[in-house]
């Protein structure tokens, strides 16, 4: 199959495009799906055609992955049936007893994982305010660290951590560094380019944007023997998607940067407009002059600060009454969507939650942003009332 990485042309033509791909035998300009779990051995048994089994090595994935490597500027790329299975896959790939730094404020299910099946399994893990590069730099413990987890923007109150910074760090002591990026997407932010060893997605979110695949990716800085252990642990595994949900992914990530703009673009007005009402206490968005990230965010994320927001309200009733009232934000949990979504996450996160309990999470999608603001404008409206 024919792709052509580092072709000089803008992300926005080169993911348009899958790296000019061209299907050889019929010129097509969509990939095909390869549905066989199997492929046949030569006469003297090898596999001269590098195919032996679809849990590692379905053609499908081939063309996405090297998409993926390209537009994060990697060196390889690998997919996974969920953004959970991509990141669970790099702390598999260490080893009981390495000590692991990851942040306070992060995806709640991968912290849940790291706290319960992540230690009993014997991983020191470590979680450290990440937006406080000195606290990073005092958790770090030379020679033990095998693994620092950044995420950045960090879920749900879009916490910003340096990556540059933090990378020198951890590679002094002779530690890898891992970003879970899903936020920043390839558009906004390339952590391989500031030190990143690996970028994780969850593919699910922006990089499909249309609510229809469930999917992960890692891509690696370098096909090192870290990550040639992470290869072993995902065939090994077997936490690899469907040809179909590849193929469909793909077609998603076709108008990523155009998603991807418009939804930060929006996210900005929305954020700056929301900071003037009397029932909103915070806004949180890197793209804000007051928020606390923001000088690093403008640093490492370029045209934009993501669609990602959230906004605290005077209590957990106003909050959750917001949502309920609100007709073109949608209640329900995922992000990076075509469509806007509107979330109470501490109700999502429970009591061991660092999430206030007034905060609404919003992941703007690509409608209008006039439209998105009066609705929730009209939902707080209606909470109000019904408080009174």
């Amino acid at each position: 199959m024919s792709v052509k990485r580092n072709s000089g042309y803008s992300l926005q033509t080169r993911v348009a495009q899958a790296l000019s791909y061209v299907e050889p035998s019929t010129q097509g300009l969509v990939p095909p799906t390869y549905p066989s779990t199997t492929y046949l051995r030569d006469e003297d048994n090898e596999y001269r055609s590098g195919l032996v089994y679809s849990r590692a090595d379905n053609p499908t994935y081939r063309v996405v992955e090297s998409v993926l490597a390209d537009i994060e500027e990697g060196e390889d790329a690998l997919l996974f049936a969920s953004g959970m299975a991509a990141a669970v896959t790099v702390f598999q790939a260490l080893r009981p007893g390495d000590h692991v730094l990851a942040p306070k404020v992060m995806y709640w299910a991968l912290r849940n994982w790291l706290l319960t099946l992540g230690t009993d399994w014997g991983l020191e893990v470590e979680l450290v305010d990440m937006t406080n590069t000195a606290a990073v730099e005092k958790a770090i413990i030379a020679g033990k660290t095998k693994l620092v987890w950044l995420e950045t923007p960090g879920n749900p109150l879009w916490t910003i951590s340096d990556i540059q910074a933090i990378c020198h760090l951890a590679h002094s002591a002779g530690a890898k560094v891992a970003v879970d990026s899903t936020c920043a997407t390839p558009v906004l932010s390339l952590p391989i380019t500031l030190g990143a060893d690996i970028v994780m997605h969850s593919a699910t979110k922006y990089l499909n944007g249309h609510s229809d695949v469930i999917a992960g990716a890692l891509i690696g800085a370098k096909d090192d023997a870290f990550w040639q252990r992470i290869r072993m642990v995902r065939k090994q595994g077997g936490a690899v998607l469907s040809p179909a949900d590849a193929n469909q992914l793909l077609r998603g990530m076709r108008t990523l940067e155009l998603r991807v703009r418009q939804s930060s673009q929006s996210a900005q007005i929305i954020a700056e407009r929301l900071q003037a009402l009397p029932n909103v206490i915070e806004v949180l968005y890197p793209g804000l002059p007051s928020f606390s990230g923001h000088e690093v965010a403008a640093k490492q994320m370029q045209g934009g600060f993501g669609g990602m927001l959230s906004v605290r309200l005077q209590n957990s009733a106003m909050a959750i009454h917001t949502a309920a009232y609100t007709k073109l934000w949608k209640r329900a949990t995922s992000l990076g969507g075509v469509e806007s979504l509107i979330e109470h996450r501490a109700s999502i996160e429970g009591i061991d939650s660092p999430v206030p309990d007034d905060l609404l999470r919003l992941s703007v999608g690509i409608e209008d942003a006039d439209e998105l603001f009066a609705d929730l404008q009209q939902a707080m409206a209606s909470a109000n009332n019904a408080k009174n």
